[in-house]
């Protein structure tokens, strides 16, 4: 069946290709995994994708080096001495079942077969495997019960991650009573059809700090001893506890919003129903055209000499809650700084001349010049596109603490005193990636693989950071290429994060059609109160696609009408034309797409753009694979007459 079957191979080896591999590719008809390709004796060991060794002394096989003699050695799939020590293949594409073979590797620590196809039930045996210490089958298809014989792992568990599947009946409980599993820092069994009460043995779980029980059928009252838990991320949202919280309010309102029963900090008081859509259900921004023209000198002018003469009233709608930044300003309305805008005042923002560089359909965005001869990004919120001040304000706080390299801060919010709305940014020379992918300039630098790589993992670095790395994660709501700015060291930053959370909803809704026009709109987003990090990631997905492809999605304003990137792969993969895919600029350079991480990125793509929500990886997971495929030539970066001076300075 196999070619060198015919001597004796190592056990592991023997059974990754009999039992594992072929569960693991399914029925795929004439069309094969090209990961799982690779399984195959005449391969050599180390060139085997996915897969760790160990000896049975314990010395790892470095496959890290491909001078090496073992990179190229065929004789090492005959080494009994052999053993498999993590078995990771997220988003390969993997259409078959999870096979109880994967119970009988001695070594195996580590499995992770998140972001693929897999279905069917996960297997009892996996309970017994001997080294298991990490698994994550998150976003797959996997139905019926996660086995209790998962506890049996329970003293070496460090993280299981089931997130994202279709696993119904209760959360399985330990055998043991008093099970502790010291080392378990991660438990999540998000987004699937758990039901029963809140899984009670995790507070006895001392070293947990991230659980994820979000979007389930879970039942019942959330146990005070939860809060004794020194967690460091929780989320119970959509499910149906009811009852009092108990002392968790640091983790903010969006880990327990949809549950319409529960109450106490930080949701609303008991004994009364909160109103109003939370921080957490509404996302998206609006872009589209706006019609006529807005002079900004005018506007901030023509206030500034004819408003700065009356006397403006101190109340200021609540805008003065809490009060943590620093504020400078009076009867002309309110200035609030943030990090990195101390030195701004108010006078120097109604004085600021400037030019109109962009308008959208709830504001214009000018590049203004201060009188000490510095230069502010200004947005001015369009009028009556913004909910009332006293809603904004803990936005506001919430956006203008934000700081991340790969996201453009908010350094200063104006106040005015009839309604007006500024949002102060630094103003960056950087041309957008849009420019850069689409538009033909003179002197335009080749944007090759390593280029594109570097700009793609930033804009998921920022966009990880906003969904996970923050106290109250936010969506972005508006990710395209035009919202992603790019510097001469092809440094990208993400700007127009979080905007939605101060729209009024008729106007936050526009996004739909601007994202379904632009070919960013995930199948499933109708309304606004569903967009959430999922659609995040579905537009990333096509971000990707069009970095990778060099084409424009969307209207194109031709015959064709429309193009949707993932269809143009799905059609070059049955053609088997996937390399003619690619922008040609992608290729140059390039001698193995495979080994440069160009196809896993193209893979990854298509990963987040699937269309079931709960089979697209999170951001920290597509990071995670664009780390792991870096392309190999990384001093591709620069052109002869560039510098590396000032890479990696944080923003």
């Amino acid at each position: 069946m196999f070619p060198l079957n015919t001597f004796p191979v190592s056990t592991d080896v023997d059974l990754l290709l009999t039992r594992i591999k072929p569960a693991l590719a399914g029925e795929t008809g004439n069309t094969k995994n090209i990961l799982l390709e690779t399984w195959n004796t005449p391969v050599p060991l180390c060139q085997w994708r996915g897969l760790k060794w160990t000896y049975t002394n314990g010395s790892p096989l470095t496959c890290t080096d491909i001078s090496s003699p073992q990179w190229s050695n065929l004789t090492l799939a005959k080494d009994p001495s052999l053993h498999l020590l993590s078995l990771q293949l997220p988003s390969a594409n993997l259409s078959g079942t999870l096979p109880p073979e994967l119970g009988e590797f001695s070594t195996l620590q580590s499995l992770y077969l998140a972001v693929n196809f897999l279905s069917g039930p996960i297997p009892l045996e996996i309970g017994y495997s001997s080294s298991l210490s990490d698994i994550d089958l998150g976003s797959n298809l996997l139905t019926g019960s996660v086995p209790a014989s998962v506890w049996n792992l329970c003293d070496r568990l460090i993280s299981i991650r089931v997130h994202g599947n279709l696993l119904s009946g209760s959360v399985p409980e330990p055998v043991l009573p008093n099970a502790s599993c010291g080392n378990l820092l991660y438990f999540d069994f998000g987004q699937n059809q758990f039901s029963g009460n809140f899984p009670r043995f995790l507070t006895g779980f001392k070293a947990l700090r991230e659980v994820d029980l979000s979007r389930n059928n879970l039942t019942g009252e959330v146990p005070d001893e939860l809060g004794r838990l020194n967690l460091e991320k929780l989320n119970l949202s959509y499910n149906n506890f009811s009852g009092v919280l108990p002392d968790l309010s640091k983790f903010g309102a969006d880990s327990f919003e949809g549950n319409v029963n529960l109450c106490g900090p930080p949701l609303g008081g008991c004994g009364r129903r909160s109103g109003g859509l939370s921080s957490g259900a509404v996302a998206g921004i609006v872009i589209s055209l706006m019609t006529g023209v807005v002079v900004f000198a005018s506007l901030l002018i023509g206030y500034s000499q004819g408003k700065k003469k009356k006397h403006f009233d101190e109340e200021d709608d609540g805008f003065d809650e809490n009060g943590e930044e620093d504020d400078n300003g009076g009867g002309e309305g309110k200035l609030i700084l943030f990090q990195g805008g101390e030195h701004l005042t108010l006078e120097d923002v109604l004085n600021a001349t400037g030019q109109v560089m962009e308008k959208t359909s709830y504001g214009t965005i000018y590049k203004a010049k201060l009188a000490d001869g510095g230069t502010i990004a200004l947005r001015l919120l369009r009028e009556g596109s913004c909910k009332d001040v006293g809603f904004c304000f803990p936005i506001i706080k919430q956006l203008g603490r934000i700081r991340h390299e790969s996201l453009i801060p908010l350094r200063a919010f104006y106040q005015g005193k009839r309604g007006e709305k500024l949002l102060i940014y630094d103003y960056l020379k950087n041309k957008t990636l849009h420019e850069l992918l689409h538009e033909p300039q003179p002197g335009k630098p080749v944007l090759n693989w390593a280029r594109r790589h570097k700009i793609a993992l930033a804009i998921a670095k920022g966009l990880a950071h906003l969904h996970s790395n923050i106290d109250t994660p936010i969506t972005h709501g508006n990710v395209r290429s035009r919202n992603v700015l790019v510097d001469d060291f092809f440094v990208a930053r993400l700007t127009d994060f979080g905007l939605y959370k101060l729209m009024i909803p008729a106007v936050a809704d526009e996004i739909i059609a601007s994202a379904k026009t632009d070919g960013y709109k995930a199948p499933e987003l109708q309304k606004m109160k569903n967009c959430n990090s999922r659609t995040d990631v579905y537009a990333f997905g096509i971000l990707l696609l069009e970095i990778l492809l060099g084409k424009k999605p969307g209207k194109t304003g031709t015959r064709d009408g429309f193009v949707d990137l993932p269809a143009v792969v799905k059609v070059a993969v049955l053609e088997e034309t996937t390399m003619e895919v690619f922008d040609l600029d992608v290729l140059k350079g390039i001698r193995s797409p495979m080994e440069d991480g160009v196809v896993q990125a193209l893979k990854l793509a298509m990963g987040c753009c699937a269309p079931v929500a709960s089979v697209r990886p999170s951001m920290d997971e597509v990071v995670k694979q664009l780390e792991e495929n870096r392309p190999r030539n990384r001093s591709a970066l620069y052109s002869p007459a560039e510098t590396r001076s000032g890479m990696d300075t944080p923003f």
